[in-house]
């Protein structure tokens, strides 16, 4: 069974008879003809045999990778973020953000390779820009290098910003389990203002998985 998490910028596929791991690859070289078996994602329905809502994957793939009754999973994509809460071990609220959080994980890349940064080289800074959307919150970077700061400084400030609305939206949890893309990005990880534990890319592969091995698919 091919299961597939369709990303605005990245999909993540897995090949159950074939694959130990999912493999990643950037949507815009998938073939047009590609079809998975099972789905969630951007394009998922007009891709997939079977889709899956993305909130669903979450949900399901928190519940198979987090040994906890209560917590908060935070899902950062290219495009939108959003979260899901469980208490009780079911599922109590959930949010989707593709306004507030608007292209926010492709923005952090693409400063990335603008001012040919490296997330792992630079420190978490003490004070951070006010943002709500990753495109409009670009112009809080021009605005601090015609200031004088350096373009490094002012990114950090960037980045630590766009955590902090994203810790809000999630409604401002003690701990946070982090899904996606970012969670590699420590510069990210580091600007939340609580604990957070990083669970990678594949969430909601595993939630795929999970969908289908209780046939909820």
């Amino acid at each position: 069974m091919i299961l597939a998490d369709f990303g605005t910028s990245y999909s993540k596929i897995l090949d159950t008879d074939r694959d130990e791991q999912p493999r990643i690859l950037a949507t815009s070289k998938l073939s047009r003809n590609f079809m998975a078996d099972l789905a969630t994602g951007h394009n998922a329905a007009r891709r997939s045999r079977v889709s899956i809502n993305e909130l669903t994957a979450l949900a399901r793939g928190g519940e198979k990778l987090i040994c906890e009754d209560e917590y908060v999973l935070l899902d950062c994509g290219s495009r939108d973020i959003k979260y899901i809460r469980f208490a009780g071990g079911k599922v109590v609220d959930m949010g989707w953000n593709a306004e507030c959080g608007a292209s926010m994980g492709f923005t952090i890349e693409l400063l990335a390779r603008y001012y040919d940064l490296d997330y792992t080289k630079i420190e978490t800074p003490d004070t951070g820009f006010s943002i709500t959307c990753g495109v409009l919150g670009m112009s809080s970077i021009f605005d601090a290098v015609i200031a004088g700061e350096s373009e490094t400084e002012a990114v950090a400030k960037f980045v630590r910003g766009i955590a902090r609305n994203a810790y809000r939206f999630a409604g401002s949890p003690d701990k946070l389990y982090l899904s996606g893309g970012l969670c590699d990005n420590p510069l990210f990880v580091t600007s939340f203002p609580c604990q957070v534990i990083p669970l990678g890319r594949f969430v909601l592969i595993e939630g795929l998985l999970f969908s289908r091995d209780k046939g909820q698919a």
